[in-house]
């Protein structure tokens, strides 16, 4: 049986360091701090997991064309055909908005900063791993 792979993007300074969850679990993870990044990663090693920053574009386009940060990155995965487990970390302010997201795209989770090590373990066994 493969790792699972996961993806940690990580675009605020609220990204808490839980790759020691991660290893817990035996999952290999890779740390992007662009979604440039973890586009372009996508065809060396798809994600089974993603945990990145929301963060909700007020007055840009994300406002328009797309919602957030995570719009353009997920949209980039859907050629792929692979199903990966989103989980979102957002700011109290800007929960309201994760379900704009989630109209678009099936997020498995939201979790509010901060996020600490066990909330990460209790979200990963929720979804089986």
């Amino acid at each position: 049986m493969s790792r699972l792979t996961l993806y940690s993007i990580i675009e605020t300074p609220l990204h808490p360091d839980l790759s020691a969850v991660y290893k817990q679990f035996a999952i290999d993870e890779y740390k992007f701090n662009s979604m440039r990044k973890a586009i372009a990663y996508l065809k060396n090693k798809l994600p089974d997991i993603i945990v990145a920053d929301f963060i909700y574009g007020y007055g840009s386009n994300y406002a328009g064309a797309n919602v957030c940060n995570l719009d353009v990155f997920l949209r980039s995965l859907e050629p792929y055909g692979k199903e990966s487990k989103i989980i979102v970390l957002v700011d109290k302010e800007e929960q309201e908005f994760v379900v704009k997201l989630h109209e678009l795209f099936p997020l498995s989770m939201a979790l509010l900063y901060p996020v600490k090590p066990e909330h990460m373990q209790t979200v990963l066994k929720e979804l089986g791993y």
